[in-house]
């Protein structure tokens, strides 16, 4: 009874259900639930229409299209293109998570079904792995559901004007117009061996920060303790930076090996991936040691929060994520910035392909670089005491 009657119990148990809603907010909060919504998805329609014997013509491709883009169901947002090379260069550029392409000879190969030199009838879905796997793989499987239902409504209606024209037909022709529609899958960017299902540069971001804020943490400890000893304040803040610099590169190209050694991770560019870490390792340092030296430990809190907020969102496409959660927290984080541009570098040619994000980033290394620099003017603290007994233990 004495312990139920202890304020600190009650404050605790208190404790306990705020961390589980903070975290439960974190981990679930701006997943759960997730749908896809205006995927972008391109469609090229390159069938040539074909006169049928009654006189009139034969325009298969344009007809999909139409019933595609005026299905309202489907979470797509469908962007017209006027050649297979053109959607293969959006692809490149992420700008489609996947492709349908109608060729020439669709019209032509379905009428053809019912003669003896039958023509398969192929439409083809190109999915762009590489921009995200959950996207491509929803986008994927939409198309190939309705490409089906398409291939089913043409067989119904191909097989009503045979048999008004004929009552028989061959066994061949009957199995071709069973399935009028064969779909080719294509799979660009593809993400490669042992790479977590695409979510590699999500899991690479998160070892990278955590590294990261060790190395920060370690190296603010020692420095306040080499500062208490007399040393110029300025000196140990440009000692911790060359220092952090050297160890993040060093944790950059360890982690680059260790995946693809240790864990069989296939790297295809796997120094322009080092690099990339490298800058991010660097940028997450900057930010994170800017923020310690200037609060100190309470830092911590905020870091790791930032952290566990950011994780669920790092792998899955913006389009599957609330409008909120892009606005307040997907449009910001760092840890974004290096994901994406992870997933650029590893998936879409190298160093080069992740211009932008390297851009944002040198930018964010460049704006706490100053304000770690300028950290040199704060004076000490009483409770900075605490870090230096830490640093100098007494023996």
């Amino acid at each position: 009874m004495a312990l139920i009657k202890q304020k600190k119990l009650w404050i605790g148990i208190v404790a306990v259900f705020v961390v589980l809603v903070v975290f439960g907010a974190a981990m679930m909060g701006s997943i759960v639930g997730a749908k896809p919504k205006n995927l972008p998805v391109a469609i090229v329609v390159l069938d040539q229409q074909v006169g049928l014997p009654t006189g009139e013509s034969l325009a298969v491709g344009e007809k999909i299209r139409e019933k595609l883009l005026s299905n309202k169901q489907l979470p797509i947002v469908w962007k017209v293109v006027g050649s297979e090379a053109e959607v293969r260069a959006g692809l490149d550029h992420q700008e489609y998570y996947g492709a349908l392409v109608l060729p020439t000879d669709l019209s032509s190969g379905l009428l053809s079904l019912a003669s003896p030199d039958r023509k398969p009838a192929t439409v083809k879905i190109i999915t762009n792995e590489g921009a995200n796997t959950q996207a491509s793989s929803a986008v994927k499987q939409m198309l190939g559901a309705a490409m089906k239902g398409a291939s089913l409504e043409l067989s119904a209606q191909l097989l009503g004007q045979i048999s008004q024209q004929s009552e028989q037909i061959t066994v061949g022709a009957a199995k071709a117009l069973l399935s009028p529609i064969i779909i080719e899958e294509e799979t660009v960017h593809a993400v490669g061996i042992n790479n977590a299902s695409g979510n590699a540069p999500g899991m690479l971001t998160q070892i990278q920060w955590i590294g990261s804020l060790v190395a920060g943490l370690m190296l603010f400890i020692i420095s306040k303790g080499v500062a208490a000893k007399g040393t110029r304040r300025w000196g140990v803040i440009l000692s911790q930076l060359g220092v952090g610099l050297v160890l993040l590169m060093a944790v950059s190209g360890f982690l680059v090996w260790m995946a693809s050694s240790w864990y069989g991770m296939e790297l295809t560019h796997a120094v322009d991936t080092w690099l990339f870490l490298w800058l991010a390792g660097s940028a997450f340092f900057f930010i994170q040691s800017s923020l310690l030296n200037w609060i100190g430990l309470p830092t911590m809190g905020i870091l790791v929060l930032l952290m566990f907020f950011s994780m669920p969102v790092l792998n899955i496409a913006p389009e599957f994520l609330s409008q909120a959660t892009q606005d307040w927290l997907y449009s910001w984080v760092p840890l974004k910035f290096v994901a994406v541009g992870l997933r650029e570098v590893m998936y879409f040619g190298g160093f080069k392909s992740g211009s932008m994000n390297v851009e944002v980033l040198w930018g964010i290394l460049v704006f706490f670089l100053i304000v770690l620099v300028a950290s040199g003017v704060k004076k000490a603290k009483p409770q900075d005491v605490a870090v230096t007994a830490i640093a100098n233990p007494v023996l």
